[in-house]
């Protein structure tokens, strides 16, 4: 049995992107501050951007990153923080004038890359990367090599940026969702990568070698832990679907109470 290690790993790689991410926001919420108020640069907008990032250190250079290489589970959590918080807390931390020097050249990016632009293709990439990922051998791949671990942690962040960028962009699409369009397109996400997370919760064998050397940690075997990462998988997947259907409900509800307020003020209008 080895010792079990809560080293921090301090990789430059994602210490100086986000230093450089983080300042450049900064500096830009600063000037829209100043100039606009906080119509345009809310608080909450710089916490929730921030928090994003810190998330990002949190799963690549706090004691997660080297737990993750031990305890299945602990990567499971790492590739959450990854696909779905940080990518979320970030997104919500813009608003169409913090955007407002880049928003022609993203409708231009957005209409020259096609079908790429599309929220179909956000839906294949999310679920594709996490199942081809998961595979068991390139999984195993990846925790003895440090650049395509590396590499794999930049295609999770990726795909979760442009999967939530379709559904909280504040700036207009081309391909905007509408309708029950979110409903669909969160529903066919989380339900294909939940059905990766049940097979593995369920999987009578230890599908990942590489933590078999490290034996029983926290008190639970390497096949209790891999159980537990599944678990873990399947449960936040149905959950943030669970939220979206109830944010989405009342969204509707909102939507319908403005429609009859406007109705009524029309009937009340003098002829």
């Amino acid at each position: 049995m080895l010792a079990v290690s809560y080293a921090w790993t301090f990789d430059p790689g994602p210490i100086l992107a986000v230093a450089v991410a983080g300042t450049i926001y900064v500096a830009r919420w600063l000037r829209v501050r100043r100039t606009n108020g906080p119509r345009g640069a809310g608080a909450w907008r710089l916490v929730s951007f921030l928090a994003g990032l810190a998330l990002i250190l949190v799963a690549l250079v706090s004691p997660v990153d080297s737990l993750g290489d031990q305890l299945f589970f602990m990567h499971m959590a790492q590739h959450i923080v990854l696909l779905d918080l940080a990518p979320i807390l970030c997104i919500l931390g813009l608003t169409r004038i913090l955007l407002r020097p880049a928003t022609r050249r993203i409708h231009r990016i957005e209409r020259s890359v096609g079908f790429l632009a599309h929220p179909v293709f956000a839906i294949v990439l999310y679920a594709a990367t996490i199942w081809v990922w998961h595979i068991p051998a390139l999984y195993d791949a990846t925790l003895r090599h440090p650049l395509l671990h590396a590499f794999e942690h930049l295609t999770f962040l990726s795909a979760g940026l442009l999967f939530w960028w379709h559904l909280l962009s504040p700036i207009r699409s081309r391909f905007r969702l509408g309708g029950l369009g979110p409903v669909l397109y969160v529903a066919a996400t989380k339900l294909l990568v939940g059905a990766l997370g049940m097979g593995i919760t369920f999987s009578p064998d230890l599908l990942y070698t590489w933590y078999g050397h490290f034996g029983v940690i926290w008190g639970m075997t390497p096949l209790a832990a891999q159980q537990a990462g599944g678990a873990l998988m399947t449960v936040e997947q149905e959950t943030i679907l669970g939220i979206v259907l109830i944010a989405m409900f009342v969204r509707a509800l909102g939507e319908e109470d403005r429609r009859e307020a406007r109705a009524e003020r029309l009937d009340e209008r003098p002829a």
